[in-house]
């Protein structure tokens, strides 16, 4: 059977009619890339479409402030990306003249591009004969070829990236990628595949020999970590407290309220005599709320977050933790976390 052939066919009939799929613009489907990362195309085309509106060429991506690309990020996650796409687009007009490369060598120099990302963009925009190897790919070619080598390992990665480069048809390399990643998308689906309508399924071994449930083969991720997040609201008049997240944790840069992290489950009263609780708000504080605990998952952790309400508390955190008060009227203009930022639409009851 002409694998490629058959894919490319399937494709022409039934692709998705994407906007990024109308261009040759290795910028704008950098954008694209990037943004459908770890996100479902229905979710992530809104911030593709808000990005390619808001900034249409690299240069305007990089004269922009980190801020403003975290703001319009807000709700997608994984914002190391975009903290990522800043830098690259400002690495872009440092080191290429503002021109956003095509050739894979070059793109795998940039930051947040890997081997995928630097395959896509290559193939998509210039034709390049770089095999795309997504979780879809993977999928698709562990089904069809019955493989069960782990799709994580390392060895895994080289077996599948070297036999997706074998199949990839030279000529039409950019097209026999987006046919390879949307037949696992829609044919080959994790649950549920379509294997009545796949015409790859006469050729197909996880379908000859009973194995689709079971392919494609994964060593078991890390152990999901717990966190107990016990957020603070201080309203002075107009005003919340807030706090801009440091470096090496999750959400870097993003603003939320101050935090007080505890290693297990702790009940407000107690939290009020906890040594840093009171050495930001002193020992004759008020609790007026307390809402929640909220969970919140990530990728690897498990987030339990309260969210308590306080008056009467003294400022003795003005000159060491970093917290700044931030007007109700500005919170609109400023990067949270998913989490912050719909108890904020429910608390101060703020508009999308």
């Amino acid at each position: 059977m002409d694998f490629a052939g058959v894919i490319i066919n399937w494709y022409q009939r039934h692709k998705r009619d994407l906007p990024w799929r109308h261009t040759t613009d290795p910028y704008i489907i950098w954008l694209s890339e990037i943004i459908m990362q770890q996100t479902r195309v229905e979710q992530g085309t809104p911030y593709f479409n808000r990005f390619a509106a808001r900034y249409p060429t690299v240069s305007d991506f990089a004269s922009a402030s980190e801020d403003e690309i975290l703001k319009l990020w807000q709700g997608l996650g994984y914002y190391s990306r975009g903290r990522n796409m800043h830098h690259t687009a400002q690495m872009v007009m440092e080191s290429h003249g503002g021109y956003f490369p095509s050739n894979y060598n070059s793109l795998l120099k940039l930051k947040g591009i890997g081997e995928y990302t630097a395959a896509a963009i290559s193939s998509f925009s210039s034709n390049e004969a770089r095999a795309v190897v997504d979780g879809n790919v993977f999928r698709l070619l562990s089904r069809y070829f019955g493989l069960d080598i782990p799709i994580n390992s390392g060895q895994g990665k080289k077996v599948f990236t070297e036999l997706a480069n074998n199949l990839i048809d030279k000529n039409q390399a950019g097209t026999y990628n987006q046919a390879v990643m949307e037949f696992g998308s829609l044919v080959c689906r994790p649950k549920n595949p379509d294997c009545p309508e796949c015409p790859l399924q006469s050729g197909c071994e996880a379908y000859r020999t009973n194995r689709i449930k079971e392919l494609p083969v994964k060593i078991k991720s890390q152990k999901i970590r717990e966190r107990y997040f016990n957020y603070i609201i201080a309203i002075k008049g107009d005003s919340v407290l807030m706090n801009k997240r440091g470096p090496n944790d999750i959400w870097e840069n993003l603003y939320e309220l101050p935090l007080i992290e505890t290693d297990v489950p702790t009940d407000p009263g107690e939290l009020m005599l906890n040594e840093a609780f009171i050495k930001a708000f002193g020992n004759s504080v008020i609790i007026k709320s307390v809402s929640g605990p909220v969970k919140h998952i990530l990728s690897h952790q498990k987030l339990y977050a309260t969210f308590i309400q306080i008056e009467n508390y003294s400022e003795q955190f003005a000159n060491n933790n970093g917290w700044m008060y931030v007007k109700l009227q500005d919170l609109e203009g400023i990067a949270q976390p998913k989490l912050i930022f719909h108890f904020f639409k429910n608390f101060f009851k703020l508009k999308d």
